[in-house]
């Protein structure tokens, strides 16, 4: 959720930042890519449905042949064969298009399953800054939105495009076949159904990318509205978010409604061109059968095969809606997974002699005039722990997240031995710059989630290959192992949602716990011991301490016995640091940590020092 320097949700200046949406070439590029697997698939589908138009072209000679049987004064048997080849072209054709169709939806699925994916895999390695400057209502709308549209299309859509093409291809090509003259009077609607087409497709492109833009901000804006609905009420703020959130739904309305008098000018200019078509056909086929050119079941049969492209030509046409509606979705999912290639693609920084971690004048901003950071610049030493300590709201948490990789800064550079800049996502435990045997940084934050399923394949997310009793003695390092042998079934009992609930000293128990399965050389604690109550604290500090035991560590203190603890304390104040040194240097010197000491302390029996 956005909000404000106020703190206020719902505040944020309404020209978001909104994630990239992929050129057409890309998109197309995209698409290639996610078909070239199933080309074998592709071919197979196409080919039968290519089999089972071309069998149903024989339904309108049958019939010409019946209607020449009946005005020659024939016998009736003379029917028979006919009829049954009607009957043996319905039931060759029924099956051969449920086969080919079949082929075809399951190519759509396959496409659209390896989509999702890809999205789901970028969106989570989606830099937290970037995520919160487009606001969590774009992203939301393109994997909810989007997603369904394209989905849609490739259910529904693909399957009957590659069907009527088909059909309007052969079809055009069995009329030239009965006499030319039939094609060349068929082919005056072509003019007026490719105008039409173009007519539609050069506003559609625009009114449905700017729709799903539309949405996706009336989303972002409930979002906010819902999620903050307490702070709304406590600042009088009803009126105000009542007005974004109406005036959000009308855009979204006005682009629908341009969207729904889009579509019935298209359909409008399609049954003008089926007229033109149909005319020219029955003209053409009377001065033929007057000429004795052709006979009236030829005649008829071109009618018929006229009449029988209504059906597919509208199709295809009408679903140009569907596809201009699932290319905006389509380019809009496709410009979230090219954000991480690009991200990639960030250089590595080496970091200063004998530091593990080194931050070299680093500034970040979450918009314009909402800098937290000013060129800060520290370096940590292999195995040094470090406290970031401050008031709220000094950078301490940003700083952390930067570190970590979770986050990109705006100025500078961050890096960590081994010549990897931190790039990544979080997850509970988030990890960036992965090393070759693991993550070379990994976050823990008090904000835990524990993932439904048992406790070890809870545990596992951190390390895959883990056996049960590497997840025994990671557990027993953070001095949880007693309580999860003491769960129903153990390792194997069920937390999360739906499962046993975890309250937060343990599932932050939990994270520390993966943190060791990892083993990453350097972690960052980010106010990871603050969900515990004053009885748990002790406990958890305790399990934090014994989790970074021989890494290079940066903690965001929320209690200063963290601090005390230390080898280093770097104080934030506005961003920037102002004081460095050891908890007796600094209080000592009496200056800012000296005063938060004081403040800490003040009731409490200060801790000793080690």
């Amino acid at each position: 959720m956005t909000s404000t320097p106020s703190g206020i949700p719902g505040t944020a200046d309404d020209s978001a930042e909104l994630l990239p949406i992929a050129s057409g070439a890309r998109t197309r590029a995209a698409l290639r890519t996610l078909i070239r697997p199933d080309r074998g698939r592709a071919l197979l589908g196409l080919g039968v449905l290519v089999g089972a138009t071309a069998v149903g072209l024989l339904v309108q000679p049958l019939l010409g042949r019946i209607v020449d049987i009946v005005a020659d004064g024939r016998p009736a048997d003379a029917l028979t064969l006919p009829v049954v080849l009607l009957l043996v072209v319905a039931v060759v054709q029924g099956v051969t298009t449920t086969l080919g169709l079949t082929q075809v939806a399951r190519l759509g699925e396959t496409v659209l399953a390896r989509l999702r994916e890809q999205f789901v895999e970028r969106a989570l390695q989606l830099p937290a800054d970037r995520l919160e400057r487009a606001g969590a209502g774009d992203l939301t709308a393109r994997v909810t939105g989007d997603v369904a549209r394209v989905a849609e299309a490739v259910r529904s859509a693909l399957p009957e495009m590659a069907r009527s093409v088909l059909a309007i291809v052969l079809t055009l090509g069995a009329m030239a076949l009965l006499d030319v003259r039939f094609l060349l009077a068929a082919l005056l609607a072509v003019p007026v159904q490719a105008l039409t087409a173009r007519w539609y497709v050069r506003r559609a492109v625009t009114v449905y990318a700017d729709q799903r833009v539309a949405n996706g901000a009336q989303q972002q804006q409930l979002l906010e509205t819902i999620g903050g609905a307490a702070t709304v009420r406590g600042h009088r703020l009803e009126e105000q978010h009542t007005e974004k959130s109406a005036r959000r739904s009308r855009k979204a309305v006005e682009l629908t409604m341009r969207s729904v008098h889009l579509v019935l000018g298209f359909y409008a200019r399609l049954h003008i061109a089926e007229y033109i078509g149909l005319a020219a056909v029955l003209v053409t086929g009377f001065f033929l059968v007057r000429d004795g050119s052709v006979s009236i079941g030829t005649a008829t049969a071109a009618a018929l095969y006229f009449h029988s492209l209504f059906g597919p030509v509208n199709a295809a046409l009408v679903l140009l809606d569907d596809a201009q509606s699932a290319a905006a979705g389509l380019a809009r999912l496709v410009g979230v997974t090219d954000i991480e290639e690009s991200a990639a693609q960030l250089p590595h920084q080496r970091t200063e002699a004998g530091a593990a971690v080194t931050v070299d004048a680093v500034s970040h901003a979450y918009g314009p005039g909402r800098t937290v950071l000013h060129e800060v610049s520290l370096a940590l030493r292999a195995g040094e722990h470090v406290a970031l300590v401050g008031t709220s709201g000094a950078g301490k948490s940003t700083l952390a997240r930067l570190v970590a990789g979770v986050q990109q800064p705006t100025g500078g550079t961050v890096s960590v031995a081994g010549g990897h800049q931190p790039t990544g996502g979080k997850v509970s435990v988030a990890q960036s710059a992965p090393g070759p045997a693991g993550p070379s940084v990994v976050l823990v934050t008090q904000e835990v989630h524990v993932f439904t399923g048992t406790l070890a394949e809870d545990l596992r997310l951190a390390r895959p290959d883990a056996t049960d009793a590497d997840l025994r003695t990671a557990l027993a390092t953070v001095y949880a192992l007693e309580w999860a042998e003491a769960l129903p079934e153990g390792l194997a009992s069920v937390v999360g949602e739906g499962g046993h609930r975890l309250d937060p000293a343990r599932a932050q128990q939990l994270a520390l716990a993966r943190l060791v399965l990892a083993d990453p050389p350097v972690a960052v604690l980010d106010e990871a011991t603050a969900e515990a109550g004053s009885a748990g604290a002790r406990t958890l500090e305790r399990s934090a301490e014994a989790a970074l035991a021989g890494r290079t560590a940066l903690v965001v203190a929320h209690r200063l016995t963290q601090a005390v603890a230390a080898d280093r304390i770097v104080v934030l104040e506005a961003g920037r640091v102002v004081e460095s040194g050891t908890h007796d240097e600094l209080r000592t010197a009496d200056g800012p940590y000296a005063t938060l000491w004081r403040a800490w302390s003040g009731s409490r029996n200060a801790p000793r020092t080690r």
